[in-house]
């Protein structure tokens, strides 16, 4: 993506159904729990680079013993951070006492993070302080095992205004704001509140304090606890939870915004935000492979039984199509051939903007992600090409000779690595002037390969979302090659409404799809339509969300997306371009038949998926309107 997102943050969960013992004797090692996660979380580096977190739980340690352990880091490199810390001191037992590494039980009662139970957290902040506390696991501390619950999660709340007051009336003080912790100290409450109906229930048939830990062991259920919990929440989410005793669970939000996967076997369960760093980790086929459902919990007991229990009714489906399209890694099987699809089908729009021509045209793409769309769009030109041939062929048959096959042959789409991302570019300087000369050498460019004033140059970028590096970087340097027309070509549509689910995409006025259609009424003299969704908005703002409706699409209404698209190009095109510029995005109907299972389109319909975002994109515009640079939720 040309224009970088924070966005996603990733979970990994493994629990080990075996003595530790079983795993030193069938794999060499006392720490198998340990580097699988490890591995789980460092393949899905691409959902967290702000910070990263992991805790353990032991079990059955006596009382005195540490049987929890949490570490996070914000360094620049956290995974290694965590990781190097946790490995030096084992490898200090391997200088002192290299036995000590084949004595479990040892390990386990003097080395931190040789345990049963793990949970992995990776960041990407989309709003507040990334100082470490911020960083998940989070921790709710308490002296009863019971009680103790560890949380990391992929998540925004809509309606975290609505939880805090929850909390309020439920008699707790928070310290904080955040969605995070009105979710932790929701499912504390409900935690607390089962903990003690079932100890009110054994004190009345005379089991004693001590012996009430055990039995609440037993007969503890998460499922009501998570259902009390998640009855007010408004959002995406997948949230995965320690208790200190031993129980865990995975829980995935109502509409499947958020993605989550499980597999489980005899010896481990696992459960990430990705399916193929499961198929890596654990060295597995997909179609042992399961994905948490909508509105299910994956419920791991201390005994070890797995359960996969509907904890809230599930809405339609709409897991989020950006995932698809980039945020998940393209190592997954289907998203791979989605990705090859929504390029492919790029490939008329993409021949009707060159005029057929392939001999006069380059085809590349920017960034790296934009790969596998690539190929698919190269395999739709690659088809126009063969017939193109093949047509040519059996006209001329009986009359070709060598030479003119050569020509005939020659039509081929002219591929070619045109940019090449440099490394970062770090400067103190402060003037515009100075730092945009700056941004605009982030790529190498290819010389010599485009023809002067000759050659369309084609980029796919797999989205265009604020288009500020498109005219501060990319369409700057590739006007250096002297192409005729450079064709900006986006396989994901316009992004033209806020997300609130977990992505830093906040503020209407940084889409670039919406500044075009803001500069298309002002032309048109169209403002009374600005002022009507304005007005629609603030009539709708103390409404309950459940009553709010989304008046933000009116502003496209009046334009074509293609209307929309060529006034796109004028934006992002710099006055010393001398290149024509032109844009192309992908159609709505085009990513539905490419990514028929992941129909949370939001981004480019404005169809929320829950209530809470329709109430966003009302405040998002009355920010706008009103000159607040500020969070719409």
């Amino acid at each position: 993506m040309s224009d970088p997102l924070k966005h996603e943050c990733g979970i990994a969960l493994v629990r080990l159904l075996k003595p530790l013992e079983f795993y030193r004797g069938k794999y060499g090692t006392s720490l198998y729990g340990l580097q699988k996660l490890h591995l789980l979380m460092q393949k899905q580096h691409n959902r967290g680079q702000d910070g990263a977190g992991m805790a353990c739980v032991k079990f059955d340690l006596p009382p005195g013993q540490k049987y929890i352990n949490r570490i996070r880091s914000n360094s620049a490199t956290p995974i290694k951070t965590i990781f190097d810390k946790v490995y030096k001191e084992l490898e200090f037992v391997r200088s002192q006492r290299p036995d000590r590494l084949d004595d479990v039980m040892w390990l386990k009662n003097h080395v931190a993070f040789t345990g049963e139970l793990f949970l992995g957290h990776l960041r990407y902040g989309t709003y507040g302080g990334n100082e470490v506390k911020n960083l998940h696991p989070l921790k709710r501390a308490n002296n009863w095992k019971t009680r103790n619950l560890l949380l990391a999660g992929n998540f925004n709340m809509t309606n975290n205004d609505e939880l805090l007051d929850h909390l309020i009336e439920l008699g707790q003080y928070p310290q904080e704001t955040s969605d995070t912790i009105t979710v932790l100290e929701k499912i504390g409450h409900f935690l607390d509140e089962e903990n003690e109906r079932l100890y009110r229930q054994l004190k009345k048939h005379g089991v004693s304090k001590k012996e009430a830990t055990a039995e609440i062991i037993q007969n503890i259920d998460l499922l009501p606890i998570l259902r009390e919990s998640a009855k007010r929440w408004d959002g995406g989410y997948v949230i995965g939870g320690l208790l200190g005793h031993g129980d865990a669970f995975v829980m995935r939000d109502p509409a499947g915004i958020r993605p989550a996967f499980y597999y489980a076997d005899d010896e481990i369960v696992v459960a990430a935000s990705e399916r193929p760093v499961i198929q890596t980790a654990l060295n597995i086929p997909i179609e042992k492979i399961r994905e948490v459902e909508p509105g299910h919990a994956l419920i791991i007991r201390k005994n070890g039984t797995l359960r996969d229990e509907v904890f809230m009714e599930p809405l339609p489906k709409k897991a989020c199509s950006f995932e698809r399209i980039y945020f998940s890694r393209g190592t997954d099987r289907d998203i791979y051939l989605e990705r090859k699809m929504l390029g492919k089908m790029l490939g008329d729009s993409v021949l009707k903007a060159i005029d057929y021509d392939l001999k006069n045209t380059v085809f590349s793409y920017i960034p790296n992600t934009a790969s596998v769309a690539f190929q698919g769009l190269v395999e739709q030109l690659n088809e126009f090409s063969a017939e193109q041939i093949k047509q040519k062929v059996l006209a001329e048959q009986g009359t070709l000779s060598r030479e003119r096959l050569n020509v005939i042959f020659s039509n081929r789409p002219r591929i070619e690595t045109i940019a090449v991302k440099d490394a970062k570019l770090r400067t103190f300087i402060t003037t515009d002037n100075q730092r945009n000369d700056l941004v605009a050498h982030v790529y190498d460019v290819t010389y010599g390969i485009v023809r002067n004033n000759i050659d369309t140059l084609v980029v796919l970028d797999d989205s265009i979302v604020r288009g500020t590096t498109l005219k501060q970087s990319i369409i700057r340097i590739l006007d250096r090659l002297h192409p005729k027309k450079i064709l900006i070509v986006s396989s994901a549509p316009q992004i033209r409404y806020p997300d609130c689910y977990g992505i830093d995409m906040a503020r209407l006025s940084d889409f670039v799809a919406f500044r075009a259609a803001i500069a298309l009424l002002k032309e048109h003299h169209m403002e009374n339509v600005i002022n009507e969704v304005y007005v629609r908005a603030k009539a709708q703002e103390n409404l309950p969300k459940e009553q709010v409706i989304n008046p933000v699409t009116a502003i496209y209404k009046p334009f074509t997306p293609q209307q929309i698209s060529d006034k796109i190009a004028q934006l992002v095109t710099s006055p010393e371009v001398k290149a024509e510029v032109g844009v192309i995005y992908q159609s709505i109907e085009n990513l539905h038949d490419a990514i028929p299972h992941h129909k949370g389109d939001w981004y480019f319909t404005g169809d929320y998926p829950t209530p809470g975002g329709n109430k966003v994109v009302n405040r998002a515009f009355i920010n706008y309107v009103e000159g607040r640079k500020e969070r719409a939720y």
